[in-house]
């Protein structure tokens, strides 16, 4: 599987959504709302350290050359423990893609526009959706894990 990295130097702009809902969920609400075509990308973001995958979806808007990804921020794992003799003594790990915003449910990743009125209008709309409790605009650079190995798969496909 290829390894996908997220070029945190790019010319781009960064939403932190706040939301209970599952990934592809969160994918068809923002298709309904947005008008975009959101689509689950083909690989999941995966770093070789770990066993963490994330789920990222697509849509790249041709017309206006801007491409948008969904990045789930968490990795849930479910741990068996066989040597337990209590039944249901399972444990859940959960890894963040950027550990210092593990507040937010979801990256919305815009490439070719990052014009702050039209992400302020963007956000506003996010916020109408009645399963977003809450999305706002990041600055990808005060990121303090942007260097770190996990964070800079946030994701920049060239395929």
């Amino acid at each position: 599987m290829p390894i996908l990295t997220l070029d945190l130097e790019d010319d781009y702009a960064l939403i932190g959504i706040h939301s209970t809902e599952e990934d592809y969920r969160m994918a068809f609400l923002l298709n309904k709302h947005l008008n975009t075509r959101l689509t689950r990308f083909k690989h999941a973001l995966d770093f070789k350290d770990s066993t963490a995958e994330f789920p990222l979806f697509e849509y790249k808007d041709v017309k206006n050359y801007i491409n948008y990804y969904l990045i789930n921020n968490q990795h849930l794992q479910h741990i068996n423990n066989p040597n337990s003799t209590v039944l249901f003594e399972d444990e859940n790990t959960v890894t963040y893609l950027i550990p210092e915003k593990k507040n937010i449910d979801f990256f919305l990743k815009i490439e070719g526009c990052n014009d702050a009125k039209v992400i302020e209008k963007l956000v506003e709309k996010l916020n109408k959706i009645e399963q977003i409790i809450t999305s706002y605009s990041l600055d990808p650079a005060s990121l303090k894990s942007k260097d770190c190995a996990q964070t800079k798969a946030l994701y920049s496909p060239n395929e």
